[in-house]
């Protein structure tokens, strides 16, 4: 197996987000007077999803999704220093590039947001390509983001691996027809991301190394 491209989901696999993402939708929601039940737990369990998909699943809707969008953005960074990096991440990232494997992101969150947060980490010159959601372009777990990267970086989908936390990590990979690989430490248990299917299984960010390695 031969892999030329590493494409990482953001939250749940670089970054553990939850605590910022949790009170920044709060504090947005309610700054559109929208009062919300959310159990922590339960919302934790569905991060990497579309926001209108949770704000369903919670039973539900936002009139003005744009608006909710925006507010959340600029108040977002007031809860960053409740978010890390992941230990082992740089290391990961440092390893894929000194074997000339190319390295991107690929996150449902607003391109100009993804920046920003990888910038904040001083993670944003690591990526070779950085996919957030862009207008008139599907999300995960459509094929379409990926499809990109892999056209723009010149690089064949078959020798890809995307490495994800959920369900639409591995669902992104497989309708694109790359390698797929679920990480045990994000906000699914092994035990969901089984039932996806993914081509690998690791339980910590260092791991990916091996998989490159064939080993």
């Amino acid at each position: 197996m031969k892999i030329d491209l590493v494409v990482f989901d953001l939250d749940g696999t670089l970054v553990s987000s939850h605590e910022t993402i949790y009170k920044a939708t709060l504090h947005a929601l309610k700054e559109i007077n929208i009062s919300a039940v959310m159990p922590e737990d339960k919302f934790y369990n569905m991060i990497g999803l579309h926001f209108e998909d949770i704000f369903r699943e919670f039973g539900f809707a936002v009139p003005d999704f744009e608006k909710f969008l925006n507010v959340y953005k600029s108040i977002y960074f007031n809860y960053i220093d409740s978010s890390v990096v992941y230990p082992g991440v740089e290391e990961a990232i440092s390893k894929l590039k000194d074997q000339k494997i190319k390295v991107s992101l690929l996150t449902t969150k607003g391109q100009d947001q993804a920046e920003l947060i990888l910038r904040h980490f001083s993670l944003f010159d690591k990526f070779d390509y950085v996919m957030g959601r862009r207008p008139g372009l599907a999300h995960k777990p459509s094929p379409e983001p990926l499809q990109k990267i892999c056209a723009d970086l010149k690089t064949n989908i078959l020798n890809t691996l995307i490495v994800g936390d959920s369900e639409m990590d591995i669902q992104c990979g497989k309708n694109a027809g790359s390698k797929t690989c679920a990480v045990t430490y994000g906000y699914r248990t092994k035990s969901e991301l089984q039932k996806s299917s993914p081509d690998f299984l690791i339980d910590k960010i260092l791991d990916v190394e091996y998989i490159v390695n064939g080993k």
